[in-house]
């Protein structure tokens, strides 16, 4: 989506479910808009209630999807009873099979692939593309837009996202803390932006001062964020900050705090909080 969309929506690492919301991004032209919408992964066996949120933003996007582009990596396996499998294969509306990241495959890998999901899935078309790299992603737009049905534009063209800024403050913050923290803290790890100033500096520069919380379950979790003299969260702030300038263009005063809140993830209230 980042690629198609051009902006950095949608937070990006190597670990599963980086993804825990259902996010919006809007791509205008003259006569299009196209209405993209990035969800979690569907996990097989939920083990608290915010993976069942998860699940249940993923259900949503098969009720209302014109199109389903299901974006595999080209190293990647799936197994029969998988759920997002069972899913595509009940959906009618037309599956795009979008192989990514054939950049680090060969053609050989890449035909065997589009072979063995042509096989276990109805596709409309098949793309393989490297989003890295934008190899292939011209192509795929262009057959997004010319599939799409007819209707009316629901945002204002120059509109990218339905998320305010500080969803994406929150979510660069935790995809750091995904990039510099192992286990289980990044899974039992939540961030809130309690407040999100504005100012200018004294040489007139313009600065935004963020106040961010990071909610673990265990005192030992945020033991763990904090580090050794405070050395964790030091480098956390740092490689949060230097994104978030990139993203907001602005410079960042970031002030980063952790809570405890046990059990947050089977806790409704506070679920509702972050946005689930």
């Amino acid at each position: 989506m980042n690629a198609l969309v051009g902006e950095r929506m949608s937070i990006i690492t190597a670990k599963p479910q980086t993804t825990r919301h259902r996010i919006i991004g809007l791509l205008s032209g003259d006569d299009f808009q196209i209405v993209f919408s990035d969800t979690p992964g569907v996990i097989k066996d939920p083990a608290y209630k915010m993976q069942e949120a998860m699940n249940r933003m993923v259900d949503s996007t098969f009720e209302d999807a014109d199109i389903m582009l299901f974006v595999v990596g080209a190293d990647e396996s799936y197994e029969d009873d998988d759920p997002i499998i069972e899913q595509l294969r009940k959906t009618k509306a037309p599956i795009f099979l979008v192989l990514n990241k054939i950049d680090l495959s060969d053609q050989a890998t890449i035909v065997e692939q589009i072979t063995t999901w042509q096989e276990r899935l109805t596709l409309a078309q098949v793309f393989p593309i490297s989003a890295l790299h934008q190899q292939g992603t011209q192509g795929l737009l262009q057959t997004i837009i010319k599939t799409l049905p007819e209707g009316p534009a629901y945002y204002p063209k120059d509109q990218l996202t339905d998320r305010p800024e500080r969803f994406f403050v929150s979510e660069i913050i935790r995809e750091k803390i995904l990039d510099n923290y192992h286990q289980e803290i990044p899974y039992s790890v939540e961030v809130g932006v309690e407040s999100f100033k504005e100012t200018q500096t004294k040489k007139g520069e313009d600065l935004i001062r963020i106040r961010a919380e990071i909610y673990v379950m265990r005192p030992t979790q945020k033991s763990i964020i904090i580090g050794k003299g405070g050395s964790s969260i030091k480098q956390l702030g740092t490689d949060a900050r230097k994104a978030l300038e990139i993203f907001l263009q602005s410079k960042v005063f970031l002030d980063l705090h952790v809570k405890v809140r046990d059990n947050w993830r089977d806790d409704e209230q506070w679920l509702k909080r972050f946005g689930y």
